[in-house]
């Protein structure tokens, strides 16, 4: 299991990595790990906000 800092990282990076358009198979953590569940979340957040400024 990852500390705090670990999880934050995570949780930046996915979150990056959606505001970049990343596709989410860019997750450079194993599925089983608990970073790997902080990246997504951080991501799918990161993706609204890309989602969200692109005109309609």
């Amino acid at each position: 299991m990852g500390t705090r800092e670990d999880i934050v990282t995570a949780v930046t990076a996915g979150r990056e990595a959606g505001e970049r358009g990343d596709p989410p198979t860019a997750c450079p953590y194993p599925l089983t790990s608990i970073l790997s569940t902080a990246w997504i979340k951080g991501y799918a957040a990161g993706r609204r906000e890309h989602e969200a400024g692109r005109p309609a």
